[in-house]
């Protein structure tokens, strides 16, 4: 059993502490939510209400930038019931994220189900000598959302082995590995499938504003890849200062962690060698002057073919090292099999393509009203008057949103619901819609790993019961927070310095408007 330096033992009873009976009461409050898709559902239900309430009442603003008069459309009176049924279709088929998730999935889906994920990790951070182990642990987690939501799953129980086979708290690897996967979500060394699924979010309401606004998903890059070095080496200290001292030793039987097998490490190597040929491939396309994927005309690269085609190039990066890996392990025997493990990675979406139906409509009818831009405008001259903008106001921006995560876990479903509204705002203040997408990753990472919404929290206990039956949620979540605080705190004194200096967050991507 785990014992708690200075506390008393797990499964005896005692008086919860105030943070704990304030987290039960947020893990209370945020079971009684719908379901996203409810909500979803919901929210258009008072989108297209509100748009005949202010309708009526003639509610209008003045645009700033071209001094045009929006009104609210009513979508409740004939005019707007026939766009409603006639667009409902549309609306879904043309919904950014709808397409970019669904390809990056492909690949991303049979790298998982042939076991390329794991046998990538496992075989990393074995491979590592001993003093770089925590290390290697946490750089594998921060680059695991690379693998959508796989890491949260894979990484965890892999860790807490490692741990426990150098003779330390397995739960001390266990919370490590995961508070790392989820708590900084966001960064990463290379563009990862959430960096066009939240862009897709970013573009839309920024159209709302600017018909002609037109970024790429790696509008953040520069930013995470700084992330990332900065929050590894604090999770590190975490881990051994903080975490590590208050689980104190462990007591209990030890699950031996399995190598990998030769068919694993053939796989892995045929793997590699097809990566590395599609990258070389890819560079020859991008490097050289006048190269097929620069723009044809301009001869760049922020604003080419490589940049818009994103998507597609990291659905061959995920797709074409995992058939490799699959032939050369045994996993996959032919072109059935292929379309069976294709068929299974993409049989999970079925949850996304509804939600994604449900928020393509709010999204749009929230467009069609122009209730967005009114409210933007309306907002930022608020905000103006006040004399709330500049870092402040961004930080707030963070603050807000990190509290919503707390609630609603999803990060698509949060910027969904986010981004018509604080994009548009921001950019009538002048700031670009990169700041604004970049401060919401922030604030959806570093309360991630405490949330019990989050949906891979339940399977994050069950590997925990493994090591101790007794610990419970309270417990876990204590033992996640200093994670939370620490990387808040980090990230927000990074993301200031980066605000206040006005550096470029990503290819095609700063802090103003140009």
């Amino acid at each position: 059993m785990t014992k708690l330096a200075g506390v008393e033992e797990l499964g005896q009873p005692k008086k919860p502490s105030f943070f704990q009976r304030v987290l039960n009461g947020v893990e209370k409050a945020g079971n009684k939510l719908p379901d996203p898709v409810t909500l979803f559902a919901l929210f258009t239900v008072l989108i297209l209400i509100a748009s005949a309430v202010f309708g009526m009442l003639g509610t209008s603003a003045v645009h700033p930038g071209t001094g045009e008069t929006i009104k609210v459309v009513n979508l409740l009176n004939a005019e707007g019931i026939r766009s409603i049924v006639t667009t409902l279709v549309p609306n879904f088929t043309g919904f950014p994220p709808l397409g970019l998730v669904l390809v990056v999935m492909l690949g991303v889906g049979l790298a998982e189900s042939t076991g390329l994920v794991t046998t990538f990790m496992k075989t990393t951070i074995l491979n590592a000598p001993a003093k770089i182990i925590l290390p290697t642990i946490l750089l594998i987690a921060v680059l695991g959302n690379t693998a959508a939501d796989a890491a949260q799953v894979v990484l965890p129980p892999i860790a807490a082995m490692i741990f426990a086979a150098l003779g330390r708290n397995p739960i001390a690897g266990l919370v490590a590995g995961y508070a790392t996967v989820t708590g900084a979500f966001s960064a990463n060394l290379i563009v990862s499938m959430l960096d066009p699924l939240i862009f897709g979010f970013t573009q839309s309401s920024a159209q709302m504003i600017d018909p002609s606004y037109v970024g790429n998903p790696a509008i953040n890059w520069y930013f995470l890849i700084a992330s990332t070095f900065v929050l590894i080496p604090v999770a590190a200290f975490v881990t051994t200062k903080i975490v590590e001292p208050r689980l104190g030793t462990f007591q209990g039987e030890i699950e031996k962690l399995e190598k990998t097998t030769p068919e694993e490490k053939r796989g892995l190597l045929w793997a590699a060698i097809t990566l590395a040929a599609y990258t070389a491939l890819i560079l020859w396309l991008v490097v050289p002057e006048n190269g097929i994927l620069r723009d044809p005309e301009t001869n760049g690269i922020i604003v080419s073919p490589f940049m818009t085609g994103i998507v597609p190039i990291m659905l061959f990066g995920f797709l074409l090292p995992a058939l490799a890996y699959g032939f050369a392990s045994g996993t996959l025997k032919n072109d059935k099999d292929v379309a069976e493990h294709l068929t299974k990675a993409m049989s999970g979406m079925g949850g996304y393509i509804v939600l994604a139906f449900v928020a393509a409509q709010m999204i749009a009818f929230f467009g069609m009203s122009n209730l967005g831009p009114i409210i933007a405008i309306k907002g930022a001259a608020f905000l103006k008057g006040i004399g709330f903008e500049g870092l402040s106001l961004i930080l707030g921006f963070i603050v807000i949103a990190a509290l919503i995560n707390l609630l609603i876990a999803s990060a698509s479903a949060k910027w969904a619901l986010l981004a018509p509204v604080f994009v548009p705002m921001f950019m009538l203040m002048g700031y670009d819609p990169a700041v604004t997408q970049v401060a919401y990753r922030v604030a959806d990472s570093i309360t991630n790993p405490i949330t019990p919404m989050l949906a891979y929290f339940a399977i994050l206990l069950t590997f925990a019961k493994k090591y101790d039956k007794n610990i419970g949620i309270g417990t876990l979540i204590a033992t996640l927070l200093p994670y939370s605080i620490a990387f808040a705190i980090f990230w927000i004194i990074l993301f200031s310095v980066w605000f206040l200096l006005g550096l470029p967050l990503g290819p095609g991507g700063g802090i103003m408007l140009p």
